[in-house]
């Protein structure tokens, strides 16, 4: 694992399973850095959650990372190619279950009472969440094992070696992590 000092941040990943709290550390990263934040859920989802076409979904991720300098925040297997070779540090917010499961089960309820708005308009819905086969909860469940085996493999072998890789197992040291990271800029 590389030490944070060692990290060059021109153009960060922070990946981590469902309810991590990817987007809110990107964010809170690309303002400390002033550098441009991509949320791949907002280039994913179409209206009433429909999943963009892949090709269309990669050519949307390839110009939003064209730039020389972005923090971009989510998972998305299909698009690794374009990003993890073209980035120069990737941060794992590799959190235990309760942690992960305590966030999205906080921040769905939360969205459901608020009608908070997310991605091409679309809310979460106590319906949706809690009772349906696309519940966000239910994905957190079934891909939770699989999203860790998956990073820890990633991060032990050498398949991206252009990439400084930070790992952060506590969400304490992640937030401190903000304000060291972004005097290394």
């Amino acid at each position: 694992m590389e030490e944070l000092d060692d990290a060059d941040l021109s153009r960060v990943l922070v990946v981590g399973t469902t309810c991590a709290g990817k987007t809110t550390y990107a964010r809170q990263l690309s303002q400390s850095l002033g550098v441009p934040h991509i949320e791949l859920d907002a280039l994913y989802w179409l209206a009433d959650w429909v999943e963009r076409p892949n090709e269309e979904f990669r050519t949307l991720v390839g110009e939003a990372a064209s730039g020389e300098r972005w923090v971009v925040d989510g998972n998305y297997g299909s698009i690794r190619d374009t990003l993890w070779t073209r980035a120069t540090s990737v941060i794992w917010l590799n959190y235990p279950f309760f942690i992960v499961a305590g966030r999205g089960l906080r921040r769905t309820v939360k969205r459901c009472i608020t009608r908070e708005e997310l991605y091409a308009g679309n809310r979460e819905t106590f319906s949706k969440s809690f009772f349906s086969r696309d519940s966000i909860l239910r994905w957190l469940v079934t891909t939770y094992g699989r999203r860790k085996r998956e990073y820890r493999d990633l991060f032990d072998q050498d398949q991206y070696p252009n990439l400084a890789k930070i790992e952060f197992t506590k969400p304490r040291d992640a937030a401190g992590s903000i304000s060291v990271l972004s005097s290394l800029r």
